[in-house]
């Protein structure tokens, strides 16, 4: 059987620690799975689109290319995921229905032109009709990463990434972070979505927390899973 799980939320908020912890856990269990990551590490125009002045990044239109870069990578991400045959569970690092909401914060901002904006919504259009295609392209769940600005803040500065830490970018980050409930409570219909509040949740330092996040995470699946069989029947 083959599971789809994203994990979503605002930067800094522990993503990918989250999908650690669930790919460990489902490993202890025999279960197969496989996280497919956000592309930062190796994302040339990230830092610079923290790093360059707002006219540097507007005569560059390095917004536009990053959101270009972000859509390119989760739309491989997601035909990657559906190649696996064996049974698996695959955890991916954000979703590609995010990829729109940070391309529309960004316009907002006017960092993002309104032609490229539509350019960029006409690409995803052609994208989502080329998924539609594959024998599953939407997620079985959304595990939703889910804090108060100021956790926010203080995961980006725990995890020091140094182009992230920028106090001038506070501004950026409380645009994306004011939308983000409302986006995934309102607008986000792919799939089911399990709220995981990370002002109260520590999965790396806390053991007790990693596991309850697992318990939440496989009892919503087994929920989801039991309610689509009991459908098709």
């Amino acid at each position: 059987m083959f599971v789809s799980i994203v994990i979503g939320g605002m930067i800094g908020l522990g993503k990918t620690s989250v999908a650690d912890t669930l790919k460990a856990h489902f490993t202890q269990k025999g279960i197969e799975s496989k996280v497919f990551y956000e592309a930062v590490d190796d994302n040339p125009i990230l830092p610079l689109y923290y790093e360059l002045s707002p006219e540097e990044l507007d005569a560059k239109r390095i917004p536009f290319l990053l959101q270009l870069f972000f859509l390119n990578k989760r739309f491989k991400t997601v035909k990657d995921c559906v190649t696996w045959r064996n049974p698996i569970y695959t955890i991916q690092d954000r979703s590609i229905y995010e990829d729109w909401y940070f391309a529309y914060v960004n316009m907002n901002l006017g960092r993002i032109s309104n032609l490229e904006f539509k350019i960029y919504e006409e690409l995803v259009d052609n994208m989502m009709e080329e998924l539609a295609q594959l024998p599953k392209k939407a997620p079985d769940l959304m595990v939703y990463l889910k804090g108060s600005f100021d956790t926010v803040l203080d995961r980006i500065m725990a995890r020091g990434r140094s182009f992230e830490i920028n106090p001038e970018l506070k501004e950026y980050y409380f645009e994306v972070w004011k939308g983000y409930d409302e986006w995934v409570m309102n607008r986000y219909d792919a799939s089911e979505v399990l709220i995981i509040d990370m002002d109260k949740t520590d999965v790396v330092n806390n053991e007790a927390d990693a596991q309850k996040v697992c318990r939440d995470v496989e009892n919503k699946l087994n929920e989801i899973l039991f309610t689509s069989r009991a459908h098709i029947g």
